[in-house]
């Protein structure tokens, strides 16, 4: 029965820090997507301010590390914190799978409904949806294997970060916009529910909380919604050029 009642305490801590690994790796994901976001907005500037921001992603902390040394380091803590974020969610998934059939209760009293069910089996598969499109966007913006401009690799790499950006939506390659308006859709419902969980996870779910928690996930989703999609959208219609 001891036994029993300290694996039980052990279990817990386990799950709660888990969900605290869960909402630090989520929030510092949202602040890199905030980074990232502002990066995008320099497109309605012009060329110079979107590829002089390229420029000093590259250069940060030069010569004090060699060029493109912080663009590094900052992509290993983020390719960490996605491993950590992913083996949290399977791991929390997996327990939750084998606790099925029984009342489960979150911190706030409320027994799960079918409404969280769905909530959560859309943020499982919108990760894997994510995922893929985070090789996609790699493939296309930072390693430029996928050319969607046409022409040569050389030729793709010579056009510099904005031509890049303006090629990559032109009226033409609608498909592209179609991936990226399906992935930003999916990344700001897939912040929506993170941020408020996290939140609530590191607000250790006090209920006098809960509303400010569900206004700054509203705010985060759509500005992250309307902020990455705004450049895009602008460069299709011919607003930017």
């Amino acid at each position: 029965m001891a036994t029993s009642t300290v694996d039980s305490v052990k279990g817990r801590r386990t799950t709660v820090a888990l969900k605290i690994a869960m909402a630090v790796t989520g929030l510092f994901f949202v602040l890199f997507l905030l980074m990232h976001m502002y990066g995008n907005l320099k497109m309605f500037v012009g060329p110079e301010a979107y590829d002089g921001y390229a420029h000093w992603m590259r250069t940060i902390l030069y010569p004090v590390l060699p060029h493109e040394g912080t663009l590094w380091v900052l992509r290993f803590v983020l390719l960490a914190s996605i491993l950590i974020h992913v083996w949290a969610a399977v791991t929390l998934w997996k327990r939750a799978g084998k606790a099925r059939g029984q009342a489960y209760k979150v911190n706030t009293g409320k027994k799960i409904t079918a409404i969280h069910s769905y909530t959560g089996s859309l943020m499982r598969w919108g990760g894997i949806a994510l995922a893929f499109f985070i090789v996609f966007h790699i493939l296309q913006f930072t390693s430029l294997h996928i050319n969607a401009v046409g022409g040569t690799r050389a030729d793709y790499v010579a056009l510099g970060p904005y031509y890049r950006m303006i090629g990559s939506f032109q009226p033409e390659n609608w498909w592209v916009y179609v991936i990226y308006l399906i992935a930003i859709a999916a990344l700001a419902f897939h912040m929506h529910h993170g941020v408020w969980s996290a939140l609530a996870t590191l607000g250790l779910s006090r209920s006098n909380r809960e509303k400010a928690y569900k206004v700054i996930a509203d705010v985060v989703a759509l500005a992250i919604f309307v902020g990455f999609m705004t450049p895009p959208t602008a460069i299709l219609f011919g607003i930017i050029s």
